[in-house]
């Protein structure tokens, strides 16, 4: 194909011809890839090509006369004119002589073609414009003569690889620079061939694509492939490239900045050519795992925890930016587990048996320190180390509250608010974790429990406090919350029987001597065990409440009755009726009452039994409370005091002194309660008597007594404390024997149950149910004898063996 006499020269010098189409000539590939050129969708009509193009075939020229002619011309060619129903229908009819395709036509072609590929690869211009080097192509498909074409193509662009390949391999110069040279030759690599698809577009789309047997899906998947083959995959290249982005890389992660944009060019030239997974991605990523197997090992003996877990941290944020930055998608879970591997799963256990108590020290821990360390334990399934951790910690520091005897006073809020930092550090730095969760509660029952029956007290001992009046400075919201608290360490607790006990006969004291704070706590309280444990183990408190109540309404029917009003008295008695199954037993005390206090008792018990017929009454003076009015030197006062202190201040109305001795003989009660009382009316705040002998103790041989004559209070109405005797051991073991009478029973119910049930049974399987079943704490001694109590009593027999060990037991019905 030639361009005409009159074309542009390649120095710009106008044609003389402005009819003819202009050809520019191209200075470089990259001008010629931005000229516009044919759409591959397009169709090719001759009907829109120039007339006037000399390099149209004869044949060419006749078709487009034809298609060009107005309605009516002349045409010089065979064409028929039929006017059937007056449409004119134009028939174009073949040459009688074929016309000839030039004997040189495809080496011409290919030449003119070749110069244009040479050009764009040595990126030198050329005087030929895009549009006509794809007509060549065009022409050359149309003549049949595109596998041809494909085969000069492809073996042009096998010799530009191979000298590709040479110049790279030639060159040894820094990574850096070396990179740069691959990255700089694969740039210009794709743009060529995006050139060259552009112009033989038409053998692209119409022959390469349709035939498979090539083995290429397109010209680029060619130049791909034969990149690949000739240049990526050379050995001595490959090396250098691998080595060199993994030298940057590491200078990366060293701290010094780096060309991020070479490395991004290079991995998705590996990308391209399919090349990363096999060349690039595994030596990558055992680099990594080297790198940081070695960091790992340096840094847990260098830096603190805390140091560590935050470099962790940055290492993530760093190695995911990298990821978006240059690395693939499919890399970054390689990457990051790499990673988690080496630094978090290698030393988990050296981090939380260095720091993990540190990070919890203090009131209320480390929560950020915490935080980060659960969320990368959590990345490498380390929950169980941590989980174990935890337990450790809870357990070891429970244990030290719960078995320090001097804290037994405290040892209740203690746990409570050793708990309440437990539950923060769970909520905000552990996530509420669930197996985290059941490890508190699992090791909250173990230290708790660890000293059987003696936390069951305190915790007993502990809502008394916040239910006594004497309780103030907390609102109604505090009170609830604390008693809130106290459930929680209840539920941790398996001697709730044990508990039950004791807050019984803190609630009775509450109750006789009127030092509750307020009935509606109480009764909320009750209402909380009660959901706890269930109706059952309420129902005596309950009943308690219920006696309290009774009592009340009996009192009211006593005080309109005639025997009181005979009497005449100017004193007002209250009674406290109790149900001896509902409450703590009490063992009555002797005391010389007052003949009219006397009187007025005898008359209410002949008006209770005549309402309650059968009963027994037993007076418990050591609960009860009474209320003096006293005129002394310096006013009128009334004393709220015990029926001990009572008789002890009724005696000086008749003498103004007294001695040990006389006191104890006149009242009755019994010495170790009569010094309490003394006490407490001599050495207290609140010193209605004096004592002879300085000192708190009373002298029994020389201690005198008499009325304060400087007695003096603000208040009117003064409250005078006894004094508190510490529950003594033998109280406790008191206590504590009647809840293992009542265990006794337990026990025993749950034999015959479980053997009613199996009627025969090895005796390790029914110590094992025994000890499922049973809701306290109980040793397997204690167990054996209620056994026996039951061979004893033929509720059960055994049928074989001769030791316990390895004896059957049958139930005998």
């Amino acid at each position: 194909m030639s361009t005409g006499p009159n074309a542009i020269s390649k120095k710009g010098q106008k044609r003389k011809n402005p009819s003819t189409a202009s050809i520019a000539s191209v200075s470089s590939p990259q001008q010629i890839k931005k000229r516009k050129i044919i759409d591959v969708d397009q169709d090719h009509n001759l009907s829109t090509l120039p007339t006037n193009n000399t390099n149209m075939s004869g044949f060419q020229r006749r078709k487009a006369t034809v298609l060009n002619a107005p309605p009516g011309a002349a045409s010089s060619g065979p064409v028929v004119a039929n006017t059937l129903n007056k449409k004119k229908v134009l028939k174009i009819k073949p040459f009688d002589i074929q016309p000839m395709v030039s004997p040189t036509f495809e080496q011409d072609t290919w030449n003119v073609l070749k110069k244009a590929v040479v050009c764009i690869f040595n990126t030198e211009g050329f005087n030929m414009s895009s549009e006509e080097l794809y007509k060549c192509v065009t022409d050359m498909c149309l003549h049949n003569l595109a596998s041809n074409l494909f085969s000069k193509l492809k073996a042009e662009c096998v010799e530009h690889v191979k000298s590709l390949q040479q110049q790279l391999i030639n060159r040894t110069p820094e990574p850096l620079a070396y990179l740069r040279l691959v990255a700089g030759t694969w740039n210009r690599f794709i743009g060529e061939m995006d050139i060259l698809r552009s112009i033989f577009l038409y053998l692209d789309r119409t022959f390469v694509m349709n035939t498979p047997t090539l083995g290429y899906t397109s010209l680029w998947d060619m130049g791909l492939n034969l990149f690949r083959a000739h240049v990526a995959e050379t050995p001595e290249i490959e090396q250098k490239i691998v080595q060199g982005l993994l030298h940057l890389i590491k200078q990366e992660r060293d701290g010094e900045s780096i060309d991020r944009a070479v490395v991004q060019q290079l991995i998705r030239m590996l990308v391209t050519l399919q090349l990363y997974t096999a060349f690039f991605e595994s030596k990558f990523i055992e680099e990594t795992v080297g790198y940081y197997r070695e960091e790992g090992k340096l840094l847990m003996n260098e830096r603190n925890v805390e140091e560590y877990l935050l470099h962790i941290e940055n290492r993530l944020k760093q190695e995911t930016d990298r990821c978006k930055s240059f690395l693939p998608q499919q890399t970054k879970r390689a990457l990051i587990q790499a990673l988690e591997q080496q630094l978090i799963a290698a030393h988990s256990k050296d981090v939380l048996a260095k720091g993990f108590d540190h990070m919890m020290s203090g009131s209320e821990g480390r929560p950020s320190d915490l935080s980060r360390l659960y969320s990368l334990l959590k990345m490498v399934d380390g929950m169980d180390d941590l989980k174990a951790s935890f337990c450790e910690y809870i357990k070891k520091n429970g244990l030290a509250i719960v078995n320090d005897v001097e804290r037994d006073k405290t040892m209740v809020q203690d746990v409570l608010e050793f708990k309440s930092k437990i539950d923060n550090i769970f909520e905000t730095s552990f996530q509420k974790n669930e197996q985290l969760k059941f490890s508190i509660k699992s090791s909250f029952e173990s230290f708790l429990n660890s000293r059987q029956n003696k936390p069951a007290e305190l915790i007993a001992k502990f809502i008394d406090s916040k239910l006594r009046s004497g309780n103030k400075g907390q609102s109604e919201e505090e009170l609830d919350r604390s008693l809130d608290n106290a459930i929680v360490l209840f539920r941790f607790i398996n001697g709730k029987d044990m508990f039950e006990a004791f807050y019984k006969k803190d609630l009775a004291k509450r109750l006789l001597l009127n030092r509750s704070a307020s009935t509606d706590a109480e009764k909320q309280m009750i209402g909380k065990l009660k959901t706890e444990c269930g109706s059952v183990f309420t129902n005596k408190l309950e009943g308690m409440f219920k006696d309290v109540d009774i009592s009340h309404d009996l009192m009211n029917g006593f005080k309109k009755s005639q025997a009181v009003k005979k009497m005449d008295s100017n004193m007002d008695l209250n009674v406290t009726v109790i149900t001896t199954g509902y409450w703590p037993s009490y063992n009555p005390e002797p005391v010389n009452l007052p003949l009219p206090i006397a009187q007025l008792q005898d008359v209410f018990k002949e008006f209770y039994l005549e309402k309650h017929t059968g009963r027994l009454l037993k007076w418990q003076n050591s609960l009860g409370q009474c209320t003096l009015r006293a005129e002394l030197e310096r006013g009128k006062k009334e004393l709220q005091v015990s029926v001990y202190q009572a008789v002890t201040l009724l005696l000086f109305n008749d003498k103004q002194q007294y001695t040990y001795d006389e006191i104890q003989t006149l009242t009755g009660i019994v010495p170790d309660e009569l010094k309490r009382t003394l006490q407490s009316l001599s050495v207290s705040k609140v010193k209605v008597l004096k004592k002879s002998v300085k000192g708190v103790a009373i002298d029994v041989g020389h201690d005198v007594f008499s009325l304060n004559d400087k007695f003096e209070h603000p208040l009117f109405r003064i409250r005078i404390n006894n004094v508190q005797m510490e529950e003594t051991k033998e109280e406790q073991e008191n206590t504590e024997e009647s809840v293992f009478v009542d265990r006794q029973y337990q026990i025993d119910a749950c034999v015959v149950r479980i053997m009613k049930a199996r009627k025969t049974l090895p005796h390790q399987q029914l110590m094992a149910e025994l000890l499922h079943q049973l809701r306290f704490p109980c040793k397997g001694s204690e167990i054996k004898k209620r056994i026996e109590s039951l061979l004893d009593r033929e509720y059960i027999e055994r049928v074989t063996g001769g030791s316990d060990a390895n004896c059957t037991y049958k139930y005998v019905a």
